[in-house]
Formats: C-alpha cells, structure tokens, sequence
C-alpha cells in the first residue's frame, strides 16, 4: 500500500526516474526548417538531449512526418542510436509502433519535444496523458511557424497535466545526485551548449501566457 502511495505522489509532481523514462523527438525535418520559429534554437536542444540519452542510457523515440514529402531529422541531430525511427502520416507521435515501444521498454515517463507545438507536440501530450503517462515537455524545444502558438499550446497541456519544463532542469532530475556516475559527463555538456542556452529564442521567449504557466 504504502509503495502505491509513493508511486502515486512521484506521478503526480513529475519525478523522473532514468529507468522508466524515454526522451520523444517529434518531426525536427530538413522542409521546416525555413518557416519555423526559432528553429536552430529547437535544434541545438535536441543535439543535446540526444546526446544526452547516450550517457544516460535514455531511449530516444523518433516520428518522421510524411517523410518521403518532408524530409528525414535534421542531419545535425543524431539519432543513429534511438531505439525506434517512426515514420507517420497521423500527428500524434503516437503510432502503434511508438506505443508498443513505449510498452516494451516500460516507460512511464515521457520527455517530449519537436514540432509543431498545437499540432504534432500537442496531441501526442494529448494521447500520452490519455494513457498515463506523465509528459515533460521542454519549453526551450517546442516551436510553431506562428510562435504565438506555442504558449497558447504549452497553456493547455499544462492545464491537462502536462510538466512544461526546461531541458536542463530535466537533465538535472534525472540524475538527482552530484554522485551520480555521469555527472560529469552531463556537467560538461551543459558547458558546451551553455552558449546556445543563452540566445535560445524559445526559452527566454516573453508574453503574459508565458507568465502564467
């Protein structure tokens, strides 16, 4: 009883635990790089969380958008080690083969990030909550064409349940202690995108719905 009780708290404040969580990369293609908002800001966050899933060992799930019409992830993002590529023609992210993935490998947890942010990221948050899940979605690596879709979008997921967070404060959670074994390594990755960090559009992006979240 008591260990249900603890699994329901951790849920329900969004503790991360490495063993049951996935970082989801929602169709970063070559044809929207011209007509998205901050697109170079989204991509070196996802260069680091990808990098990222390599020391700590956090699957990494990717959807293709009609990737015949749209192109395939950007080149500059490597995801030659995630544990699925996904092409789609639905806009959640979640397809039968990234469902049955995330049941494989028995996520629990979900970081989610991509484009656009009130479509693809939107109802792929939407459908995970539906099932339980507990989505963190990075705030400095969701974007749109019209950036003032994405605090409407980050609005609402945060209303329905959903962690809007950032991808440092994620990376931090995972590891929980400076005793971690990769600490080090994460430390140093930090550093070396501390100065995309700083002129990330979409993380010091300002507007009153970004106040309220």
């Amino acid at each position: 009883m008591a260990s249900r009780i603890a699994a329901s708290s951790a849920r329900s404040l969004g503790r991360l635990n490495a063993s049951t969580t996935a970082f989801l990369l929602c169709d970063v293609q070559e044809r929207f790089r011209a007509g998205i908002y901050g697109f170079e800001c989204l991509v070196q966050v996802a260069q680091k969380m990808s990098k990222a899933s390599r020391i700590l060992k956090i699957p990494l799930i990717v959807t293709e958008q009609y990737s015949k019409g749209l192109g395939n992830t950007v080149e500059e993002i490597d995801i030659a080690h995630a544990a699925l590529v996904d092409d789609k023609s639905k806009f959640s992210m979640l397809t039968d083969g990234v469902s049955r993935k995330l049941e494989e490998l028995k996520i629990r947890s979900v970081v989610l990030y991509g484009i656009e942010s009130h479509v693809c990221v939107m109802q792929t948050c939407l459908d995970l909550l539906e099932k339980n899940y507990d989505v963190h979605v990075l705030s400095d690596a969701v974007s749109s064409m019209n950036y003032p879709e994405i605090d409407i979008a980050l609005r609402r997921l945060a209303n329905h349940g959903a962690f809007v967070v950032s991808s440092e404060s994620v990376l931090f959670q995972l590891m929980d202690d400076s005793k971690h074994p990769d600490f080090k390594a994460i430390s140093s990755l930090l550093k070396e995108f501390q100065p995309a960090a700083t002129q990330n559009k979409l993380l010091y992006r300002q507007g009153p719905s970004t106040a309220q979240l």
